[in-house]
Formats: C-alpha cells, sequence, structure tokens
C-alpha cells in the first residue's frame, strides 16, 4: 500500500505537453541523482470525462473507504447502504482510474491522503 501522505492529481484539459515536461524533469532529475517526488496522476481532456467516472456516488465511496479503511466490496456495500452490484462495478471504475486499489487479500482501499482536481480553461478565443 501506499503510504496515507500520497496525492492523486487529476487535470482536466491539460495539454499533453505539460505532462510530457514533467515526465521529462523527472528523468532528468533522477539521472543526476536527485531524490524525485512521486507524481501519481490522471488526466482528462474535459469536465464531461471526468464527471462520468467521478460521479456522487464514486465519490461517496472514496470518502468512505478513507474512514473505514481496506475492506471488502461486500462490507463497502454494506456501509454504504448500496446494491453489492453497483459498488462493485464502481470500484472497478475506479481502480481503473487509479482513485483506489486492492491490496494482496482483494480487499479495496483509498490510498490518497489527497485529490487534487486541477481543470484547465480552454483559451480565451476557443470559448
Amino acid at each position: 500500500m501506499k503510504t496515507n501522505n500520497t496525492v492523486l492529481h487529476m487535470t482536466v484539459g491539460e495539454p499533453i505537453e505539460a505532462s510530457l515536461a514533467r515526465a521529462t524533469a523527472a528523468m532528468k532529475a533522477a539521472k543526476q541523482g536527485k531524490r524525485v517526488k512521486p507524481y501519481f496522476g490522471v488526466g482528462f481532456d474535459d469536465v464531461g470525462e471526468m464527471f462520468s467516472v467521478f460521479t456522487p456516488k464514486r465519490w461517496e465511496l472514496i470518502g468512505a473507504l478513507r474512514e473505514s479503511g481496506a475492506v471488502t466490496i461486500a462490507e463497502l456495500a454494506r456501509q454504504l447502504k448500496r446494491d453489492y452490484k453497483n459498488v462493485h462495478n464502481d470500484c472497478e471504475r475506479l481502480l481503473e482510474w487509479m482513485a483506489i486499489e486492492k491490496d494482496e487479500n482483494g480487499l479495496v482501499f483509498a490510498p490518497y491522503a489527497e485529490i487534487v482536481v486541477d481543470m484547465k480553461l480552454p483559451d480565451r478565443w476557443a470559448a
């Protein structure tokens, strides 16, 4: 499990060049023997895509995992008072996007202390 002080960075509308620059800087620092701070991030083309993944129910699920720690999906469904199948589907989707993880025993957990959402507004002329 990751330590509880890690941050997941979610960006909306960030140009690919910004991600590449971040990766290039990290590689240069590593080659120079400098310690590189881990960066965990996912990107979305637009806010609609982000909201299709991070629905209100899924935010609630992440919050419940932050409070409870690692649990089975069945226990999580009981805590949330939701149907197991729906919670399972939500967990699968959040696992795909790195917002939650499974441990070696198959328990799901929220590995991040924070999820930071950064939305880039389109250029004025594109709006």
